[in-house]
C-alpha cells in the first residue's frame, strides 16, 4: 500500500470545528500535523450545528469549567481569525420562564453558576420586554447571560484549518481511516487509510459521532452514540430577535439521559437575518429521516415565544447527530489503555464552543505542557467498570481548573 504522505509528529481524525481547532494548536506550538477526514471540511455534526459558545446551559461542574475557558480563547480566536470571518457574535443570552415556579429554579441554577465566574443577570418580566421587545407578554422573568455568543460553524471549522495550513498542517478530505497502526509493544505508529498508510507518533480521535468506531480500531471502547437534532430555517428578516433565547426546559433536556424525543424552545437570528428555531434530541441511531411531527412542534413552541413568527415562513429544515456520552461530557487527551491515542470527542451539542479549550488541551498533552483546564473528569477508561446504561458521577477535586 503507498504513504499518503511523509510521516508526520501527529495525525488528527476528524475536520470538523474540534479537529480543526486540534490542528490549529497543535501546528501552532511547532507540530507536524495532518488531518485526515472521511468527508468534507465542517461535514458532520459542525456543519448541522448553530454554532452557539454558551455558558448559559451548563450546570456548576467540568463542563462549564471548559466553556468558561474556551469563551476567553474563542474571544482570542475571533480577534486572530477576524471576527467577520467567522461571523462572530457576542450578543449573549437570555433564558426565560414561563411560571414563578420555573423562575425560582432559573434563579437558583443562575445563583450556582455565578459562583464559578458566569455572568448571569436575573430580570423580571418587564426587563424580558426590555432586553427582547418580540417576546410573548406575561412571561415570568428570566436571566440574561451576556457571556454567551456565536459563530458561523462551518467558516469556523475552515478558518482554523486555514491558519493551520498557515502553519504547515497538511488536511485531507475524503479520506477514510480503516486502520490504526501499532507497534509491538502496542503504541500507535500510524494510519491505515483509503489512500494509503501514514506513519505518525501519535493519533488524535476527533471523529465526532464516529469516534467509537475509530477508538475500536486501535481496540478500545468508547460509547458515543450519535443523538438526533432537528433545526428550522426562516426567510430572511430585519433584526428582531436580538439574542439567544430559550427556555427553561433547554437546560434539563441538555442534561437529560433518555433515548426519547425531547423538545425546549430555542430560538435566534444569525448575521444572514434568518432566524434559527429549535432544538430536539432523540438517540435514534444514524435515522436522517425528515420528522413532520418534530418540526411542527418546533415551530408552534417557537411561536408561543415570539408570537410574530405566526406570520413567517420557513424556508428549510436541517438535522445533525450530535456525538452523546451517557455523563454528557466529553473525552479529552490521552487514552491511558493505548499509548500515542489521544481523544478530542463527545461534546455533543457542545462541540463548537468546546473547540479552543479542547483543541489547547490537546496540544498541551502532546507536547507536555500544562493544561489549562485538569483532564480528570474526561478520560477515555472512565466507562470501562460502568455496567450498560448506567451514568457516570464525577467527584470533583479541588484544583481542578488552573489559571
Amino acid at each position: 500500500m503507498p504513504d499518503l504522505g511523509p510521516p508526520a509528529d501527529v495525525v488528527i481524525v476528524g475536520a470538523g470545528v474540534v479537529g480543526a481547532a486540534c490542528a490549529y494548536y497543535a501546528a501552532r506550538a511547532g507540530l507536524d500535523v495532518v488531518v485526515v477526514d472521511a468527508g468534507t471540511i465542517a461535514g458532520g455534526t459542525t456543519g448541522s450545528g448553530e454554532g452557539n459558545l454558551l455558558v448559559s446551559d451548563k450546570e456548576p461542574g467540568p463542563e462549564l469549567d471548559l466553556a468558561l475557558t474556551s469563551l476567553r480563547l474563542w474571544h482570542e480566536l475571533a480577534e486572530d481569525l477576524a471576527p467577520a470571518d467567522v461571523e462572530y457574535d457576542p450578543k449573549g443570552g437570555v433564558v426565560v420562564a414561563e411560571t414563578p415556579d420555573g423562575l425560582v429554579a432559573l434563579t437558583k441554577l443562575a445563583d450556582a453558576q455565578r459562583s464559578r465566574g458566569v455572568l448571569a443577570e436575573q430580570v423580571d418580566g418587564a426587563g424580558l420586554a426590555e432586553l427582547e421587545p418580540h417576546l410573548a407578554p406575561g412571561l415570568a422573568g428570566g436571566v440574561h447571560y451576556p457571556q454567551d455568543a456565536q459563530v458561523q460553524p462551518m467558516l469556523a471549522a475552515a478558518c482554523l484549518l486555514r491558519r493551520a495550513r498557515e502553519h504547515a498542517a497538511r488536511v485531507h478530505t475524503g479520506v477514510r481511516v480503516t486502520g490504526i497502526d501499532q507497534g509491538a509493544d502496542g503504541r500507535v505508529t500510524g494510519i491505515v487509510t483509503t489512500a494509503g498508510r501514514l506513519a505518525a507518533g501519535a493519533v488524535v480521535n476527533a471523529a465526532g459521532t464516529w469516534s467509537g468506531e475509530v477508538a475500536s480500531l486501535a481496540g478500545v471502547p468508547l460509547p458515543i452514540q450519535p443523538r438526533r437534532g432537528f433545526i428550522l430555517v426562516t426567510e430572511p428578516l430585519p433584526p428582531l430577535i436580538r439574542h439567544k433565547v430559550y427556555d427553561a426546559d433547554y437546560v434539563a433536556n441538555v442534561a437529560s439521559s433518555s433515548a426519547g424525543l425531547e423538545t425546549s424552545t430555542v430560538v435566534e437570528g444569525t448575521r444572514g437575518g434568518t432566524i434559527l428555531i429549535g432544538a430536539s434530541r432523540e438517540r435514534v441511531g444514524f435515522d436522517r429521516a425528515l420528522s413532520v411531527p418534530v418540526l411542527s412542534r418546533l415551530a408552534a413552541q417557537a411561536m408561543r415565544l415570539f408570537p410574530f413568527l405566526d406570520r413567517v415562513s420557513v424556508i428549510r429544515a436541517y438535522r445533525g447527530f450530535r456525538p452523546y456520552l451517557p455523563d454528557h461530557l466529553p473525552v479529552i487527551g490521552p487514552d491511558p489503555r493505548v499509548e500515542g491515542l489521544f481523544h478530542a470527542c463527545g461534546h455533543e451539542g457542545a462541540g463548537v464552543g468546546l473547540a479552543p479549550v479542547t483543541g489547547s488541551l490537546v496540544a498541551a498533552a502532546l507536547t507536555g505542557t500544562e493544561p489549562a483546564v485538569g483532564l480528570g473528569p474526561f478520560r477515555a477508561d472512565r466507562f470501562d467498570a460502568v455496567p450498560p446504561g448506567d451514568v457516570v458521577e464525577y467527584e470533583e477535586q479541588p484544583g481542578e481548573v488552573r489559571a
